[in-house]
C-alpha cells in the first residue's frame, strides 16, 4: 500500500504550509500522548490549538457552526450552538482542517462568516466524544467546505483526511457514528476498519432509515480511498450470512433489525460492495467465520 500522501498529485495541497489541521479541544480534554496508537506518518505537521473556553477564540467556534450550518441545514440537521458547547466541546474533542485567511477563496470567507482580522479559516470538521464503553468513541459530526464550494476551490479527500486524522491524533481504537443507508458519507466512512452494523433501523432517531455502526480503526486500509483499491482480506475473516438488506424498504431494515436484537450476529457488510454498488442497492449480511453464533 502507498503510505506517503505525497505520491498522490491530487494531494499537494496537503503538504502546503498554508492549510494545517487544528484542534479545538478545551484544556482538560487535550489528548495525551497524540498520534502515538496507530503507525501511520502522514500527520507530521504540528497542528494550531484553540482553547474553546477562550473568549478570544470565539470568532473560530462562529466560523466552524458557520460551516456546519451550511453543510447541513438544507436536511434539517444544522447542529444547534448549545448542542456544540454542551454536547461537544465540554466532553468531547473537535479537529479539522484550516486554511490561513490570506490563502482562503471569498467563497469560503463568505460560507464560514470569517471576520476581516480571522487569522485561518476552517476548511472542516470532526467532532468525536467519548462514551462510557471502554474505549470507544461516538462520531458525531464530520463536514467539510468541498460539497459547498466550486470544484476548482476543493481540497480532494478534504472529508476523508479530517476523520483520519481525528481518528489518527486521538488513538481512538473503536469509533462508533451514524449515517443514513442512501447517504454518500456511507463510502466514506468504510473506509476506516470493517463495519460491524449496530442498527439497520432506527426510529429513535429523526431519520429512521439511519445505519448505527461500529469499526476498530484500521489505518492499513485508509489508503485505499485514494488507490481505490478492494480490501482484500474481508472475505478471509467474514462470510455471508444468506440474507440481504435493501436500504430503500422498510420491511427489509425491520427484518435486518430483529436479527440484530435477536442477537444472530454481530453482522458486519462488506465495504467494496458499498463503495462500488449504487446508493440504495441491496447488500450481503455478513457475520465473522469464527463466529460462534
Amino acid at each position: 500500500m502507498v503510505s506517503d500522501l505525497k505520491a498522490f498529485e491530487k494531494l499537494q495541497w496537503f503538504d502546503n504550509e498554508r492549510v494545517r489541521p487544528y484542534v479545538f479541544v478545551r484544556e482538560e480534554n487535550r489528548i495525551k500522548n497524540p498520534g502515538t496508537a496507530f503507525e501511520l506518518n502522514w500527520f507530521s505537521t504540528d497542528p494550531i490549538y484553540k482553547n474553546p473556553l477562550l473568549i478570544q477564540n470565539q470568532e473560530f467556534a462562529n466560523q466552524i457552526l458557520s460551516l456546519e450550518e451550511a453543510a447541513f441545514s438544507s436536511s434539517n440537521m444544522a447542529m444547534p450552538r448549545w448542542v456544540f458547547f454542551d454536547c461537544a466541546i465540554m466532553p468531547g474533542f473537535v479537529a479539522g482542517f484550516a486554511i490561513r485567511s490570506d490563502s482562503a477563496s471569498e467563497e469560503l470567507k463568505i460560507i464560514t462568516r470569517a471576520p476581516k482580522e480571522a487569522e485561518w479559516v476552517p476548511l472542516s470538521l470532526f467532532i468525536i466524544i467519548p462514551t462510557m464503553g471502554e474505549g470507544e468513541w461516538v462520531a458525531h459530526n464530520l463536514s467539510s467546505a468541498n460539497a459547498l464550494l466550486q470544484k476548482d476551490h476543493r481540497l480532494y479527500g478534504l472529508g476523508f483526511l479530517t476523520k483520519a486524522f481525528g481518528l489518527w491524533y486521538a488513538n481512538i481504537e473503536i469509533c462508533c457514528g451514524m449515517t443514513q443507508w442512501k447517504s454518500p458519507a456511507a463510502r466514506l466512512h468504510t473506509h476506516y476498519g470493517n463495519f460491524e452494523v449496530l442498527t439497520a433501523f432506527t426510529p429513535v432517531h429523526s431519520y429512521s432509515r439511519t445505519l448505527t455502526y461500529r469499526l476498530r480503526t484500521d489505518p492499513s486500509e485508509w489508503a485505499r480511498f485514494f488507490t481505490k483499491e478492494p480490501s482484500p482480506g474481508f472475505t478471509a475473516s467474514y462470510e455471508k450470512t444468506g440474507f440481504k438488506v435493501d436500504p430503500r424498504d422498510d420491511g427489509s431494515l425491520v427484518d435486518f433489525q430483529k436479527r440484530i436484537e435477536s442477537k444472530e450476529g454481530p453482522f458486519f457488510l462488506d465495504s467494496n460492495q458499498i463503495r462500488t454498488r449504487p446508493l440504495g442497492s441491496p447488500l450481503d449480511i455478513f457475520r465473522r467465520i469464527d463466529s460462534n453464533n
